[in-house]
C-alpha cells in the first residue's frame, strides 16, 4: 500500500504535462473545500438557532409538566406531593392553574392565558432574566402582582407607573347562566402589573402570571389543580426521571418533558435541519464531478508511467490503487480545508457577530446570528466529503482500462 500512496502523492503534487490538469485538480479541491465548509456553517448556524430557542423555552417551559388525560384539573389533594418530591433528581416542584380569561386596561382588553404558579415558580423558571421592563414579582406578603408578556402589555397600553388604574382580570363563572347578563356571568378582580416579560412572540402575546391563591380565588377552584411543573437537577437523566414519575402518577396522567412539550416545533427545526443537509450535500455531490475529471485526464496524461509500470511488474490492482489514492487525496484535502475555513467563519462569528439579525434598533433576541459548532457535524460531514470522494473516485478508476485505451491488459 506505500508504493501506491508514494507514486499517488507525487502525481497529486507533480506538475503534469498539461497545465489543465493542476488547474482542475485545484477546482476540485477547492470546490470540495467550499461544499464543507458550506455544510459546517449552515449546520452551526442551525445548532444556534436551536439553541437559542432551547435556551428561551426553557425560561417558561418546565424540565416536567404533568397533566391529566381526560378533563381539565384534578385534586391536588389525592397527589402525595412529598413523596413525589423524593423521587432523586427533581429539585423544584410547583401546581399550577391555567386558564382563558379577559384582562381588561381603562378601555382596552384582550384574551389571555393566565397562569398561576406556586412561590418555587420564580426558582424553577429563567423568566426573571427575560424581563423587559419592571420586576419579576408575583406577590409581597398579603399584595398580589402580575407579570406579562410583553406583546399584552403593548395591546392593552399597561403601565408599570399607574397606580390609579389596576388590571381587571375577568374569567367565566362555572355557575353562570346566559339569562344572568354580563356581570353575573364573570368573575372578576383588580390586580397591579409588576413587570413585562419578553421570552418569544408566541408566549409574549398569550400568558399573563399570576400568584397562585390569587387565580385559585378568581376561578373558585379550591383544591384543583390543571398541572405540576417540575425542575431536575442539572446532568441528571431525564428519561428514567420521566419514567419513575409516571409510574408514580399513574395512567390517568400525562407527563412530557421540555421537548414532548414542543414537539411539533422541535420536529421542524429538526427536519429543516436535515433538508438543508441533503440539499448541500448534493450540490456536494455535484461539485466533485470535477475530481471525476480531474483523475479521468491525469489517467490520459499518465498513459505512458501506466505502460512502464506495467512492463516493471505492476499489477492492475496496484494502478487502480494509485489513481483511487489520488481521489481520496484530492477529496482528503478539500474535506481538511473546507472544515478549517468553515469552523474558522463560525468562531469568527460567534467572537465578534460580523453578520447581523436585522437592525442594530430590532427586537430580536440577538443582535447577530447565533452560531454552535458541534463535533458531531464535523464528523458527519468529513465522513459525507470522503463517501462522495470515494464514489467520485471509483468511477473512473473502475473504468480505467477503458480511460487509457486499453494500455492495461487484464492479469
Amino acid at each position: 500500500m506505500n508504493f501506491p500512496f508514494y507514486i499517488a502523492r507525487r502525481y497529486l503534487v507533480s506538475k503534469k504535462s498539461h497545465n489543465i490538469i493542476n488547474i482542475i485538480s485545484a477546482i476540485s479541491i477547492v470546490g470540495v473545500a467550499i461544499g464543507a465548509m458550506a455544510l459546517i456553517i449552515v449546520l452551526s448556524v442551525f445548532n444556534g438557532f436551536e439553541k437559542l430557542v432551547v435556551s428561551l423555552f426553557s425560561s417558561f417551559n418546565p424540565d416536567m409538566q404533568v397533566t391529566v388525560r381526560h378533563g381539565k384539573t384534578f385534586d391536588i389533594n389525592k397527589i402525595p406531593l412529598d413523596q413525589l418530591r423524593k423521587i432523586p433528581g427533581i429539585v423544584h416542584l410547583t401546581d399550577v392553574i391555567e386558564e382563558d380569561a379577559l384582562i381588561k386596561y381603562k378601555e382596552k382588553q384582550t384574551i389571555v392565558t393566565i397562569k398561576g404558579v406556586g412561590q418555587e415558580f420564580i426558582h424553577m423558571s429563567g423568566i426573571d432574566t427575560m424581563m423587559a421592563e419592571g420586576d419579576f414579582k408575583l406577590q409581597d406578603k398579603d399584595q398580589n402582582f402580575a407579570v406579562l408578556g410583553y406583546g399584552i402589555a403593548s395591546t392593552i397600553g399597561a403601565n408599570l407607573k399607574d397606580y390609579l388604574n389596576p388590571l381587571v382580570v375577568y374569567v367565566p363563572r362555572r355557575d353562570a347562566s346566559l339569562s344572568g347578563g354580563f356581570e353575573n356571568a364573570f368573575s372578576s378582580d383588580v390586580i397591579f402589573p409588576a413587570g413585562f416579560f419578553s421570552i418569544q412572540q408566541d408566549y409574549d402575546v398569550k400568558y399573563v402570571l399570576l400568584p397562585l391563591r390569587f387565580v385559585q380565588n378568581l376561578l373558585d377552584y379550591g383544591n384543583e389543580r390543571t398541572g405540576l411543573e417540575m425542575s431536575l437537577a442539572r446532568g441528571s437523566d431525564q428519561q428514567k426521571i420521566q419514567r419513575q414519575i409516571e409510574t408514580f402518577m399513574g395512567n390517568e396522567f400525562r407527563v412530557q418533558n421540555r421537548f414532548q412539550q414542543q414537539e411539533i416545533l422541535y420536529k421542524i427545526m429538526r427536519s429543516e435541519k436535515l433538508y438543508i443537509f441533503l440539499i448541500l450535500s448534493f450540490i456536494l455531490f455535484m461539485a466533485t464531478f470535477n475530481v471525476i475529471g480531474s483523475l479521468s485526464m491525469l489517467i490520459l496524461d499518465k498513459r505512458k508511467d501506466i505502460a512502464l509500470l506495467r512492463s516493471m511488474g505492476a499489477s492492475q490492482r496496484i494502478i487502480r490503487w494509485i489513481f483511487f489514492i489520488e481521489g481520496i487525496l484530492i477529496s482528503l484535502i478539500g474535506a481538511v480545508a473546507g472544515l478549517v475555513l468553515g469552523a474558522a467563519v463560525c468562531w469568527i462569528q460567534i467572537r465578534y457577530g460580523i453578520i447581523a439579525l436585522g437592525s442594530p434598533d430590532s427586537s430580536f433576541v440577538v443582535s447577530a446570528y447565533p452560531v454552535h459548532l458541534q463535533i458531531a457535524d464535523f464528523v458527519l460531514v468529513f465522513t459525507t466529503v470522503l463517501s462522495i470522494g470515494f464514489l467520485a473516485a471509483w468511477y473512473p478508476v473502475y473504468n480505467i482500462r477503458k480511460i487509457h485505451l486499453g494500455l492495461i491488459k487484464p492479469d
